[in-house]
Formats: structure tokens, sequence, C-alpha cells
């Protein structure tokens, strides 16, 4: 038993010593705890390096950011996509398909900086073919190691073959269209110009991106493809004439500016207009600011008496007075410490077409007078005369008027004086009284009749109308339009003759003088405008409008009319006369 109970004893003593052994000694309990405690170093040392990592990369992000807005603007914001570079426009051709405008291929230099090995060596062989190009800013595109720099647009082929010769490494070429306008300054009013991106900025190339086509050129619709051309209605071979008869007029009577527009008085179509001086639309840089102008649609002029045309107009279709009627026009006229007088004074009363033949003043402004403030200015706005012109062509003024009409007011402007308006619309509003009283909007588009008459206005009774043709031809034969009266062509007209205001005064020195004239005046088909800006000499040594515009007209005229297919007409019976030498 007591060996037995000591087994047990020792059994049990064995037992509990067994127990406590399986207990983590000390020291695997602080190998333990100081594995835990590396472990949590380690991953907080890893999340230290992360956000130190993150905050190096974005350091140097916004480093980046400040250095490029601090560094000096690149020129690359002309480089376009190689798809637009090449994008057509559609060609621009007359009434009878005569090209005035079309694309033609071309390059345009390039370099890519980063690959340039010598900047100063690049640039000296680029100016032994490109001697006008700019050194100092060429050298600083080659040395900012930018990706691309435009160098020069638009190169010849001769160019290009010539650079590619000279082996310059980071130097290429794009291509890309360039426009080009067959007469040169011809039509360059009319057509306006481009952009060296191929956009319009002027003229009918403005006209055709407003329209659509640089909106479809914005969201890269735009091809190479060829489009539709664009039919204008200018009649090539009279806006020749017209462009030389106003070239020729600056010249031989040292003019400031003249101008000329030929109208179809039955559509409205614009057939021709010019204005000098004028530019080449292939560099319109060449010509100076002064040849951008379009003194026809774009100035605007007092038109001087050719507005006794209007004031005439005015009063015939009121009814009030009749060709049979006549006016006192022996002694001047004095109102608001002004005087009014005839520079032809025939000091007796003269009948309604003597008033137009020898313009006088005197006889336009007891009309005016006669019809009232309200009736003149509600007349002048009837004939579009004092509100903006509607056409295709971008550059149009508003006209001027006084802001609050007076009586001195409406008796100036009825020889026109006091209102200001643009020659192209005075030639609109010409057209409407020889037309039969139809008010058409110009148009440089072609035009039908029926799409004409649907857009017509009247704007005096056909009555009126035929008493101002009879009053263009009686002018035209007997008085100051005999200047302009084209043998054949029955010319009906009115000379204007106005003082220029200078300092706020009119100046007796310089003059603006226009020229009104419809052929043929019994069946008007066709209206002339003229003018000549300040002129110092003219026919005769005159320097008035029958001296000065009115042989612009007559040489436009005797040149155009057959071409536009005026029939001639000779004789009293208005028949072809035949003579025998």
């Amino acid at each position: 038993m007591a060996f037995l109970s000591r087994i047990m004893i020792l059994k049990s003593k064995a037992h509990f010593s067994t127990g406590v052994d399986n207990r983590p000694s000390d020291a695997y309990a602080s190998a333990v705890e100081g594995s835990r405690k590396r472990k949590a170093k380690q991953a907080r040392s890893r999340v230290v390096l992360l956000i130190a990592s993150f905050g190096v990369i974005y350091c140097v992000i916004g480093g980046r950011l400040v250095e490029f807005a601090m560094r000096e603007p690149e020129t690359t914001s002309s480089i376009l996509p190689p798809d637009r570079l090449m994008a057509s426009r559609p060609d621009i051709v007359d009434r009878n398909g005569a090209l005035l405008a079309t694309d033609i291929r071309t390059v345009s230099l390039f370099a890519e900086p980063n690959k340039i090995v010598d900047a100063d060596e690049a640039v000296e062989k680029l100016q032994t073919v490109l001697p006008d190009l700019d050194a100092r800013g060429t050298y600083r595109k080659l040395s900012n190691k930018s990706h691309f720099q435009w160098l020069r647009r638009q190169l010849t082929p001769k160019q290009q073959s010539q650079i590619l010769a000279l082996g310059i490494p980071g130097i290429g070429f794009r291509p890309e269209k360039r426009r080009f306008y067959p007469g040169g300054p011809t039509a360059a009013h009319i057509l306006g110009y481009v952009n060296i991106d191929n956009r319009g900025v002027a003229g009918m190339e403005r006209y055709i991106d407003d329209e659509g086509l640089a909106d479809l050129a914005a969201v890269g619709m735009t091809s190479d493809q060829p489009l539709e051309p664009v039919k204008l209605s200018i009649d090539l071979r009279v806006q020749d004439i017209a462009r030389d008869a106003v070239a020729n007029a600056v010249t031989n009577f040292q003019a400031k500016g003249a101008g000329a527009v030929v109208l179809d008085a039955r559509t409205g179509e614009v057939l021709a207009m010019a204005s000098a001086p004028d530019f080449d639309p292939n560099d319109p840089t060449a010509g100076g600011e002064e040849g951008w102008l379009n003194r026809m649609s774009n100035g605007t002029f007092e038109m001087g008496s050719t507005f006794k045309t209007f004031t005439m107009a005015m009063a015939l279709d009121s009814g009030r007075v009749t060709l049979r009627d006549a006016f006192d026009a022996t002694n001047p006229i004095r109102i608001g410490g002004f005087t009014i007088h005839d520079f032809h004074g025939q000091h007796r009363v003269l009948t309604v077409p003597e008033i137009f033949q020898y313009s006088s003043n005197i006889g336009t402004a007891k009309i005016a007078d006669l019809m009232g403030i309200d009736v003149h200015k509600e007349f002048l706005t009837r004939m579009g005369l004092l509100t903006k012109l509607d056409t295709e062509l971008p550059e149009v003024k508003m006209p001027s008027q006084p802001h609050v009409w007076k009586k001195i007011n409406s008796i100036t402007i009825s020889f026109g004086h006091g209102v200001s308006t643009t020659p192209l619309q005075t030639a609109v509003a010409g057209a409407a009284l020889v037309n039969g009283g139809r008010l058409i909007q110009p148009t440089f588009l072609p035009r039908s009749r029926d799409e004409a008459d649907q857009i017509a206005r009247m704007v005096v009774k056909k009555s009126t109308s035929d008493d101002i043709r009879f009053l263009l031809d009686f002018n035209g034969s007997k008085g100051s339009g005999k200047a302009a009266r084209v043998p054949g062509f029955d010319v009906g007209s009115k000379t204007g003759t106005a003082d220029k205001v200078v300092n706020g005064r009119y100046s007796h020195t310089l003059n603006f003088n226009t020229f009104l004239a419809a052929f043929p005046i019994d069946d008007p088909q066709y209206v002339v405008l003229t003018f000549c800006d300040e002129p110092k000499t003219g026919e005769h040594g005159g320097t008035i409008s029958a001296y000065t515009a009115a042989p612009i007209a007559r040489d436009i005229i005797q040149r155009a009319a057959s071409i536009l297919g005026v029939q001639t007409k000779f004789g009293d019976d208005s028949s072809a006369l035949l003579v025998s030498y």
C-alpha cells in the first residue's frame, strides 16, 4: 500500500509538474512581444515612407506647375491637327463660273527644338533660304527644348527644296492649304481674305465661315475633299472694268479715294463693286490699313445733291407737288445763322424739272420745307437711307443722322448735307426710284427675278418712279449729267458735290463727289453709283462731280453696257442708225 501510495503521490506530483511546464516561459513571452513590436514599428515605418513618397510626388508636380506658369509661353497655339491643316474651303466663282478664289496645297516649316543639335547653326542655315527670318525669335524657339515650334507658314516649293538640302536635324514640313486669288485686288473688298489658318477674316470669305464652315471646322468635321463652289452675283468682266475705272480716278484726279457699284435694278444683284485704294488678298498686309476700308459699304459720307433725287421723289409721291409746279429761287434762304444759295444760281422762279436740272439748293429746300420734318424723316427711313443695310457682306456701316431733326436739318438734308449714308445703300435706294418703286435689298449671291419680287417692298408709287426717270433723263441730256452721257445707252443721272467737314466746319476746297446713273433710262436695267473723294483735279481742271465722279460712271457704262447685254439705240425713234462714210 505504501508502495502504491507512493506511486500515486509521485504520479500526482508528475502530473502537477507537467501542467506547470506547458505554460510559456518568460523568455518565450519576451520574444513574442518583441516580434509584435517590431512588426508594428515596420508598419509605421512603411506608412511614413508611403506618406513621404506621396508628399515628394506632389511636391514635384507642384514644382513643375509653378515652372510651367513662370516659363516664357511657347508659340504652339497655332498648331492644328493634320486634318484641319488640310481642310478645304469652297472655291468662289463669279456668276459665269470664272474662278475668284481657290485653295492650293503648300507646306509649312516647323522645328522640334528638343532634337536641334546647334540652334545657332540652324538659324544661320535657314537665313540663307529665308533672309527675312527673325533670327533672334527663331533662336529663342529652337533653344527652349520644346517638342514643336512653327518657324514659317506656307512656303513655296522652291523654298522647301532648298531647306531640305540644308540637312538640318529637327526640321520638318507639314502640308497645308493656302487661299489663292487669281485676280489679285480685282474684287478684294467683295471677296475679303483669310488668315494664316485659312479662316475667313473679311468679305464673302468671312460670310462663308459665318454660315457654318467655321463651326464645322471647330468640331473637326471639315475634310480635304473639294466642296461645292460658292457662286457670287458679280460678273468678273464688269468687276475688272469698275476696279480699273476707280483706280485710274485715284491716280488721274489725285483723289483720296474713289468707288463704284453696278447694281441690277430688277433683282438687287451686285454685279460689280470696287473701292480704291484697295489691297491684294493674296498678301493683305502689303497694302496697308488704308486699303482695307471698303468705302462703298463700310464708309458713310454726305452724298450731296444726289439726295435731291429723294427729295423730289418724296414730294411727287405725296401728290402735293407735280412736275408742273414751280418755286421761287430768286434769293438765298437765311435760316439758323446759315445762308443757303445756289451754285448754278438762275435767280428766278424755277419749275421742278429746272430745280433738278440746275441742282437748285434753294428750290429743293423750299420743297422740303413744304413737306415738313416728320414726312421727310419717314420717307428717308422708308427708302432705307437711315437704317443699316441688310446684305451678306459683313462690312456694313450704320448711317448717321441728327439726334433731333429741326427745320434747318430737314432743309440741309434735302440737298445732301446733314445725313451720312454708304454709297451702296444710296445706289439701292436710287434703284427703287427707277424700277417702278420697289426697294430690293442688295445681294452678292445670284438672285432670280421671281425671288426678287418676293422680297421687294413698294416704297413709292409707279407714277413717282416714272417722274423720277423723266427727271434723271432730263438732267442727263440737258443738265450736269451730260458728262456721263454715253451715245446709244440713254443714261439718266444726277450729280452730287458735297463740301467735306474739316474740324467741324465745311471746307470749300475739299469735296466728296457722287454720281447716280441709271440706264437705259426708258426701262432701267442697271444702276451705277460712283464717287470721288477729295479730288485735286478732274476733267477740264474741275473738281466737282461733273468732272470727277461722272467720268468714272461714263467709263464703266461705255465699257460694260454691251457685256451686260444692253442693246444700243440710236436715232430719234430709238432704232439702230447706220451711217456710211
